[in-house]
């Protein structure tokens, strides 16, 4: 890992520690990318490959990764346990000073990081700084240094994003047959006798996923009228679905297990779109294809959401550049990194002088919003920076506004 290496030592750590599972835990899941375990501490010292100290039930799905695995028998922890009484956290008080101690750490800067209970392990930092005074215990250091590591992606690592854009676009295609085989009845999308709800679009997409190995730990939106209008408005699933209105579909599935993510939107009008909907549409999609020509390796973070800002202003729409904390018009960033959270650095925002990386994996998401107009329009894609050349997208889908449904009774 000679970039996370160079980061650690521009840093000054001389180990990262890694506490928790797999599960919901992005820097352990960088570090030990295959099997899932529930509890385990990670070591990576400065210029080594990783070690990781798990349960003996779970050393076998730890070792899919390419790291040593050791088992909390070798650290003492059954001892610990008897010679503290049964007092679990003094036993693990003295199995990590252990551990640590038998990389020389005594003496170290050492970054914890990790997605663990705050409470009981704010006391065991405490209390394992007094066993081990000479250790110096950092924290955000290592945070940057995983989050600067993990900017730039690996190819598996993009391959895996990839095909998670893969399955995306599979269902959201899936998803538009199966709204345009419904049919019209005065203007509410019905299934049978009955209308179609945005709770019942949503069980759909999360069964079709869960069928193709993804999952939607942080939900999906599908935002209609007034709802599209604020940007992560979730929908409400009671709502049917009526034509001619504008529906913001953000769906952002996870691999299944805690793996990598897809972020993908686009916004569409059953049945028709009125005129002041087309011509609002028509422009996010122009800024859209702009941003995409200018988003690329080398090209500092801001520059193309000040591009699209200028796009915006010029017909009259507010922006946070020309009308900071505005509620309506363009009222976010233009994206940001992708890959085990869903927000990774970098990021396409004000700012943002820094030139993107190359292999860095980003969105591109221009948006307008007028909830008192009862309409709000995204469109998103995922695209990969090569070193030399134009970004990549990395799962392409039509830009159709209007989503025809057939059988229409008017």
């Amino acid at each position: 890992m000679p970039q996370v290496d160079d980061l650690m030592q521009e840093a000054r750590v001389d180990a990262l520690v890694v506490l928790g599972g797999t599960q919901d835990n992005p820097h352990m899941r960088y570090l030990l990318p295959r099997g899932r375990v529930s509890h385990a501490v990670l070591v990576k010292l400065r210029g080594r490959s990783p070690e990781v100290w798990v349960s003996a039930m779970e050393r076998e799905e730890a070792a899919q990764s390419p790291v040593t695995v050791r088992t909390w028998s070798e650290a003492r922890w059954e001892a610990f346990l008897r010679e503290t009484g049964g007092n679990r956290t003094q036993a693990w008080v003295r199995t990590l000073a252990y551990v640590l101690a038998q990389y020389g750490l005594e003496q170290g800067r050492v970054a914890f990081v990790g997605k663990v209970e705050l409470g009981t392990h704010w006391t065991l930092l405490q209390e394992l700084q007094q066993r081990l005074p000479g250790m110096t215990i950092l924290g955000q250091e290592g945070h940057n240094v995983l989050l600067a590591a993990r900017s730039v992606k690996r190819p598996d690592e993009v391959e895996r994003i990839a095909r998670m854009g893969r399955v995306t676009v599979e269902v959201v295609g899936k998803l538009w047959d199966w709204l345009a085989s419904r049919r019209l009845e005065k203007g509410v999308l019905m299934d049978g006798d009955q209308p179609v709800t945005i709770g019942r679009v949503k069980r759909l997409v999360r069964r079709w996923l869960l069928e193709r190995g993804a999952v939607t730990p942080l939900g999906i939106i599908f935002a209609q009228g007034r709802d599209a209008g604020i940007p992560h408005s979730m929908g409400r699933e009671e709502e049917a679905l009526y034509a001619g209105r504008p529906i913001v579909f953000d769906l952002f599935p996870q691999e299944e297990g805690g793996g990598y993510f897809f972020d993908f939107t686009r916004t569409w009008s059953l049945g028709y779109a009125t005129d002041e909907a087309l011509t609002l549409y028509e422009q996010v999609l122009e800024a859209h294809h702009r941003a995409l020509k200018q988003v690329r390796a080398g090209v500092p973070g801001e520059e193309p959401y000040l591009q699209v800002c200028a796009y915006f202003e010029e017909r009259g729409h507010p922006t946070l550049r020309s009308h900071p904390g505005t509620q309506e018009g363009f009222v976010h960033t233009l994206g940001h990194g992708l890959g085990l959270d869903i927000h990774e650095m970098p990021g396409l925002r004000s700012g943002m002088k820094q030139p993107l990386p190359a292999d860095a994996v980003v969105t591109v998401e221009p948006g307008l919003y007028y909830p008192e107009r009862g309409m709000g329009f995204r469109v998103e894609d995922v695209v990969h920076l090569p070193a030399q050349g134009p970004a990549r997208v990395l799962a392409e889908f039509p830009y159709d506004f209007v989503l025809p449904v057939r059988g229409s009774a008017g």
